[in-house]
């Protein structure tokens, strides 16, 4: 495998991941951004068909969840047609419970009101936003924030001044507890600003630095 193929192997989990957590923690709407990113950059096949599927499984289970019969039952019929083919587990992700959901719910959307929707599982474990590395929980920042209204631009920053703290080898960051905190759900709102706080007093500092020099 060629170091871009690890990289971008790398970058699908690290999106895969991601998804499945935020959709596990009901963001159902939410979860389909982190693996829309990967899926535009495949090429058609199996893995594409895969990311496509989980897709279209969020997305019937948001349209069920919000009353739009609909959509949900094109949605789980069409997400079925993607994962059908591609075995018990793809990627570590256990499908047949997916697609036994999915057959449920295209026949009768309604599923929704009488159990919760099917929670994912990669390698036999439903994986929460807690079990996210800082990498993994910066992806989901960043969707979160803006599906709920706040500007992800500041998840990004945060995850570069993150980024260079860890690489200088700091014990602790306040970008990465922060940034993981935000992923989490932990008072969004508060964290939001303090990340805020945080990113224009580094800004400020290097500004500084850069002064000394220019």
């Amino acid at each position: 495998m060629s170091g871009a193929d690890a990289d971008r192997g790398a970058d699908v989990n690290r999106h895969l991941r991601a998804g499945v957590a935020v959709y596990n923690a009901g963001e159902y709407h939410a979860a389909h951004d982190a693996w829309e990113e990967p899926w535009l950059e495949l090429d058609a096949g199996p893995e594409k068909d895969f990311l496509q599927g989980l897709i279209q499984f969020t997305a019937a289970v948001h349209h069920a969840v919000e009353g739009n019969p609909a959509g949900a039952t094109g949605l789980a019929a069409s997400a079925r047609e993607y994962l059908d083919g591609l075995g018990a587990a793809f990627r570590g992700v256990a499908l047949d419970p997916v697609r036994e959901y999915l057959r449920d719910l295209e026949a009768d959307p309604a599923v929704v009101e009488r159990r919760p929707p099917v929670r994912l599982e990669i390698g036999g474990r439903t994986v929460s936003v807690a079990d996210l590395d800082f990498e993994e929980s910066v992806v989901a920042a960043r969707i979160l924030a803006e599906e709920h209204g706040f500007d992800p631009e500041l998840i990004e920053r945060a995850a570069r001044y993150g980024r260079a703290d860890l690489d200088a080898g700091r014990a602790t960051s306040p970008f990465v507890s922060l940034v993981m905190d935000f992923a989490q759900g932990r008072n969004r709102a508060l964290v939001y600003r303090r990340l805020s706080e945080h990113a224009a007093r580094r800004e400020h500092e290097e500004g500084d630095v850069e002064g000394l020099f220019g």
